[in-house]
């Protein structure tokens, strides 16, 4: 399975390469906890793409935006905390689906487009005329 996960990986020197960073700038940022690459076997630092794409989100706060390694990390927390909220809420409302499905099924059959007998309103009485003098 290793051997599997190793030829989906790029090695550190490509991604260092790629993205014109110092291999020791990746080194900080998984000592950071920022990136954490797997490893093959003889422990070689190995990137997925997902690792690449988080990668260019912290290029893209340091680089462009100026944000510094603390704030990178509550940034990329607070976006798996979205993420993971994300998946919750289309969880809940695919819940909420099937249970309104399974209640409109068990719900007595009738007619969709009704018509229904509405009372006629009544017309206000006309304002008194003013006599003219």
């Amino acid at each position: 399975m290793a051997r599997a996960k190793a030829k989906a990986g790029y090695m550190i020197s490509a991604v260092a390469e790629k993205y014109q960073i110092h291999p020791q700038t990746l080194r900080m940022y998984e000592r950071e906890g920022l990136l954490l690459p797997s490893r093959s076997e003889g422990n070689t630092r190995l990137y997925t793409d997902d690792d690449l794409q988080r990668l260019e989100v912290i290029l893209e706060l340091t680089r462009e935006l100026g944000v510094n390694l603390a704030g990178v990390e509550i940034i990329l927390n607070m976006r798996e905390k979205m993420a993971a909220m994300q998946v919750q809420i289309e969880e809940f409302v695919h819940q909420l689906n099937v249970e309104l499905r399974r209640n409109l099924a068990h719900a007595a059959p009738g007619p969709v487009h009704a018509l229904m007998r509405v009372a006629r309103a009544e017309q206000p009485p006309d304002p008194p005329k003013r006599k003219r003098d």
